[in-house]
């Protein structure tokens, strides 16, 4: 088995690191104005034209079964919905607001339409939860609050109580936790200090205008979630590092640690385009190929992937998230068994240049994914004493190799012309 090991974890950690690949879906009032999920904070928009996005919301064209089948296309084998993001919207009939899709015109709680679509699928389910809650009259305001810039915002905040909106988080995760049968991922978002706006800060502020785990009251609210679900994930967002450690738009170069060098499970989340939420009008959607060698860079670093969609206000996954998912289901089709049950190579191994290395978890199969295709020959150092066989894993094509005179490095004859799809894969079979 492989040699790596990994801080151990209170949850249950072992089908996701087999797994590897996740689907993010954010969705929420924010897909109406499609011009980003941050879009009450960042125009600002008035609190009363922000009202008529709950007023109108009704993704009349949202079919759970849809965005699970795509899912499941892609060759992801687990999916994280945000039940409320910062704006305070919930997607599920929460007792504790009246801020919730089920006053909407959509009047359906769509966590529920989630969580059995993709459970039907064979799919893993996750949770994400905003802590931050710009709706919540007790929520304080702070640097990343959409009222922040408001002339009236030292006004506003006066009798803001953090503990009774700690309370509110623990209600509301309670109720995801026992309402929707096993859940096995939840995903906190975020912790955060001044500085992460700091043009923002203002001396009335409270808690200097940021908010962690000793205003989340994370060791409760991590006590409660043990407590539903026994087993689940939870992240390290509220502050304190649970199971898996989970940094945004990142391109792996090394295995996640800890501040004392142990190696942690940990996942990178990403989007296709440069927001998390819908949005019409945003040109600089990634490559196929960039998608692909996103993903299997990040394996090899021992780490996962999950790739955001964001419905749009109907409820669908547009063309180009479409498009994007289809790449990833082309290639997955005949390379996942580089991904699925894989790892970081074993360090005898060496990535030549232009390419990266995954292994099986028996130890048994190395793969050298060709993200820059070479001309001809493939040099691969200390493998000729265990080299079986090689192949390209797309189609189980037969490479010819030799091995180098007096070294232990193997030159592989490729052909002149790649085959087809996008950073091919050689699969070698060790003795």
């Amino acid at each position: 088995m492989s040699s790596y090991k990994t801080m151990p974890t209170p949850g249950n950690t072992e089908w996701f690191v087999k797994d590897r690949f996740g689907m993010f879906i954010h969705f929420g009032l924010y897909s109406m104005p499609a011009r980003h999920e941050w879009v009450q904070n960042y125009e600002p928009i008035p609190e009363e034209h922000y009202h008529k996005y709950f007023e109108l919301f009704n993704p009349d064209l949202l079919d759970a079964r849809e965005w699970a089948r795509a899912a499941k296309n892609a060759g992801m084998k687990y999916a994280i919905l945000t039940t409320k993001h910062h704006e305070g919207f919930c997607l599920f009939d929460s007792k504790y607001t009246e801020y919730k899709v089920t006053n909407t015109p959509y009047g359906k709680d769509i966590v529920k339409e989630y969580v059995e679509a993709f459970r039907a699928e064979g799919l893993k389910v996750g949770l994400y939860y905003s802590l931050l809650d710009w709706n919540h009259p007790s929520y304080p305001l702070d640097v990343a609050h959409c009222y922040a810039h408001y002339e009236n915002a030292e006004e506003m905040d006066k009798g803001r109580d953090m503990k009774v909106y700690a309370q509110y988080i623990r209600n509301q995760v309670e109720e995801l936790l026992t309402n929707y049968g096993k859940i096995d991922i939840i995903w906190f978002d975020y912790s955060f200090k001044y500085d992460t706006c700091p043009q923002k800060l203002k001396p009335w502020m409270q808690f200097e205008g940021g908010k962690g785990k000793e205003q989340w009251e994370s060791e409760k609210l991590i006590e409660l979630c043990r407590r539903c679900q026994p087993g689940i994930m939870i992240n390290n967002r509220t502050g304190i590092l649970q199971d898996v450690y989970t940094p945004e738009q990142k391109r792996a170069t090394e295995w996640v640690k800890n501040e004392n060098g142990d190696l942690l499970v940990w996942e990178v989340c990403h989007t296709f385009s440069g927001s998390w939420g819908y949005h019409r009008d945003e040109m600089t959607w990634k490559s196929d190929k960039m998608l692909i060698d996103l993903l299997t860079s990040t394996v090899a670093y021992g780490g996962n992937v999950i790739m955001n969609v964001g419905p749009c206000s109907r409820g669908y996954i547009d063309h180009r998230a479409m498009n994007a998912l289809n790449a990833y289901g082309e290639w997955m089709k005949y390379n996942s068994r580089s991904i699925y049950g894989c790892t970081m190579a074993e360090p005898e191994f060496k990535a030549p240049e232009g390419t990266v290395l995954t292994q099986s978890n028996d130890e048994k199969r190395l793969y050298v994914h060709l993200q820059n295709y070479p001309f001809g020959r493939l040099f691969v150092d200390n493998i000729a004493d265990k080299i079986h066989y090689a192949q390209f894993l797309s189609d189980g094509s037969e490479i010819k190799y030799e091995q180098i005179k007096d070294s232990n490095t193997i030159m592989f004859n490729l052909p002149t012309i790649p085959p087809k799809g996008i950073s091919p894969v050689v699969e070698i079979f060790l003795k």
